[in-house]
């Protein structure tokens, strides 16, 4: 029931707490950093450029939870990707590099979620291992030793890049975002995906292949993570092992703040995105405020805390 409410009728209080925190936390920084200049044009280009890669992984991992499933090793996949794109070419042309490293993370989900949908090993387990041994095998595919990325045509499609004017982080962002929302709200895979994190038993009942639901979406937060990681190289044009290690935290923030359910059966892309904005636009205040970072930490955490607060008093109902 709660998959079908949330289908009918798409804003309830948890999805009204991202936009009411979102203004708030706006109108803060506004009004406290304004001689700071938070609200110029660049700094808030900054923010949505910054935050590019955590919203494209926030996307996925919209469904994974939706599905009642997690993925925790998106981080590690961020790192491979880049890195084993950057290491392709430097001897292939673009289109190789781009499908290794977009390859290796939906290898990556596929792995988790054949892991988790037929070996029936929980996800919180299975993507805890993965994130270990990804991301020691990052580390050890350069030796600790970043990756130059010398590929223009990669590091303007992927990074600093602009098509009339507008920059190519912003224009992948918005096309993952229209992409995601599309297939979660107005797709019968969107549907199953509800079905199955509110009840799997009834959707498996119903004729969900719910095992094929759980793989897929696995595979999505693979994907997802390595793109991100294509940004991340794009964009510094470079690939390190640390890529992507700091965005666990950031990410299921961003999720659960953009009022997707713990628990599975509700979520909201469009959320997400907000969501991601929102702990981007929040990073960069406590930035500015010129707070030291274990006080920056602090703020986050409690952000996170109320958000799980919130999400599991709205599931609870």
């Amino acid at each position: 029931m709660t998959a079908v409410k949330q289908r009918l009728s798409g804003f309830d209080f948890q999805n009204m707490v991202v936009y009411i925190g979102f203004i708030a936390i706006f109108i803060f920084f506004a009004v406290t950093l304004y001689d700071d200049g938070f609200l110029t044009q660049r700094n808030l280009t900054n923010i949505f450029l910054q935050t590019a890669p955590a919203t494209i992984m926030a996307i996925g991992l919209v469904f994974a939870l939706s599905a009642g499933e997690i993925d925790l090793s998106f981080g590690s996949i961020v790192a491979v990707s880049a890195l084993t794109a950057a290491v392709v070419l430097r001897d292939y042309p673009l289109i190789m590099g781009v499908a290794a490293g977009l390859g290796v993370g939906i290898l990556i989900g596929a792995l988790n979620g054949v892991l988790v949908a037929y070996l029936k090993l929980p996800s919180f387990l299975v993507t805890l291992a993965t994130m270990g041994l990804f991301a020691g095998i990052a580390r050890s595919m350069t030796d600790l030793r970043s990756v130059p990325v010398m590929n223009e045509a990669f590091t303007g499609f992927f990074g600093s890049g602009k098509l009339f004017s507008v920059p190519s982080l912003l224009i992948w962002t918005v096309v993952a975002v229209a992409i995601g929302h599309i297939f979660y709200r107005h797709t019968r895979f969107g549907a199953h995906v509800l079905a199955t994190g509110d009840n799997p038993r009834a959707a498996q009942v119903t004729g969900i292949k719910v095992p094929r639901v759980r793989l897929y979406v696995m595979m999505i937060c693979g994907g997802t993570a390595g793109l991100a990681g294509l940004l991340y190289a794009g964009r510094l044009q470079a690939a390190k092992y640390t890529l992507g290690e700091s965005d666990l935290m950031t990410v299921i923030a961003a999720v659960i703040v953009g009022g997707t359910a713990l628990n599975g059966g509700k979520g909201s892309v469009i959320g997400a995105l907000l969501g991601s904005l929102l702990m981007g636009m929040l990073n960069n205040g406590l930035i500015l405020m010129n707070l030291k970072v274990s006080d920056q930490m602090i703020v986050r955490g409690l952000i996170i805390l109320l958000a799980v607060a919130v999400s599991l008093r709205d599931s609870s109902r």
